[in-house]
C-alpha cells in the first residue's frame, strides 16, 4: 500500500500508471494488461474508497484528490515521472495531476473524458443515483452495464455481466461512496486551464459512448496544444474492454512516438 492505495505492477520499461472510472477497480484493464505490459512497467491501483484501497473517505472528494493519489503514488515509488492512461473519472484525475505538477506527467491518455460538465453525462449520473438511492445497490449494478457496452456487445456477453453483477455486489464499495465520487465528477471543471497542460495528450473516444458525449474529447484535443483525437467507431463508454485490440494499438502506436 501506498498513501491507503492498493497497487501492484506488471511488466519492464517506462512507467505507466493506469487509472480507472468510477468504479475504480485497477482491474477493469485486465483486458489491456498483457499488451500494455510488453513495452511498459504497468502501475494498476484501486481509487481511495474501492477495492483493495483505504475505504475510508473524507465528508466531500474532489477530482483534485483523486489526482494527489496519483502523484502519491509517482512519488511513492521513487520514479521522476509516468504516463497517465485515465477512463472518464481516471482520466479526470489524470489531467487534475497534470495541473497540479506538470513535471511529474511524462504523457496523457484520456479515454471518454471530459474537462468540463456535460449535461448529457449530468442526466446519466442523475438517474444512476435515482437507481442506487430509491431501488438498492443490486438494481443500481444491474444497470450499470447499460452506460458502458454497446447493446450487441452485452447480449453476447449475457453471462459474463451476470457474473460480474454477483462480484460487484460482493464488492460494493458503499453508497455513499458513490455518492461522494459523483459529486466530484459532476463538479469537475478545468475547462478554462486546458492550455496549461504540457504534457503530450490523446484524447480517445468512443463515437458511440452512451455515457460521455465524444464532443468532450474532441474539446479536449482542441483545448490542449499538440493534442491528438483518435476516435473509436465501436465499444462503447467502456471501449477498452469491449474492442481491445483496436484500443491497445491506438495506444500503443501514440506511447511508441
Amino acid at each position: 500500500m501506498i498513501h491507503g492505495l492498493y497497487w501492484e505492477e506488471h511488466g519492464s520499461g517506462p512507467p505507466l500508471i493506469l487509472s480507472a472510472g468510477l468504479g475504480g477497480s485497477g482491474n477493469y484493464w485486465l483486458p489491456n494488461l498483457p499488451a500494455l505490459a510488453e513495452r511498459h512497467r504497468v502501475i494498476l491501483y484501486d481509487h481511495r474508497g474501492t477495492g483493495r484501497s483505504d475505504r475510508t473517505l473524507p465528508e466531500t472528494v474532489t477530482v483534485e484528490q483523486l489526482g494527489d493519489d496519483i502523484l502519491a503514488l509517482i512519488e511513492g515509488l521513487g520514479l521522476r515521472s509516468a504516463t497517465i492512461i485515465g477512463h472518464a473519472a481516471g482520466a479526470a484525475a489524470g489531467l487534475a495531476a497534470a495541473l497540479t505538477a506538470p513535471g511529474r506527467i511524462d504523457r496523457l491518455v484520456l479515454v471518454n473524458g471530459w474537462s468540463a460538465p456535460d449535461p448529457h453525462f449530468l442526466r446519466c449520473f442523475e438517474t444512476r443515483l435515482a437507481l442506487l438511492r430509491d431501488s438498492g445497490p443490486r438494481a443500481y449494478l444491474r444497470a450499470q452495464p447499460l452506460f458502458l457496452y454497446p447493446a450487441n456487445w452485452m447480449s453476447e456477453n449475457a453471462a459474463r455481466l451476470a457474473a460480474e453483477d454477483e462480484a460487484h455486489l460482493a464488492h460494493f464499495a458503499g453508497a455513499e461512496t458513490y455518492e461522494k465520487r459523483i459529486a466530484a465528477l459532476a463538479a469537475f471543471d478545468v475547462d478554462a486551464h486546458l492550455g496549461e497542460i504540457t504534457a503530450p495528450t490523446l484524447a480517445l473516444a468512443a463515437t458511440d459512448d452512451m455515457l460521455v458525449p465524444s464532443n468532450c474529447s474532441t474539446r479536449l484535443a482542441e483545448g490542449i496544444a499538440g493534442a491528438r483525437l483518435a476516435t473509436m467507431p465501436w465499444g462503447g463508454h467502456a471501449c477498452n474492454v469491449t474492442d481491445p485490440e483496436t484500443f491497445n494499438r491506438l495506444v500503443l502506436d501514440f506511447l511508441g512516438e
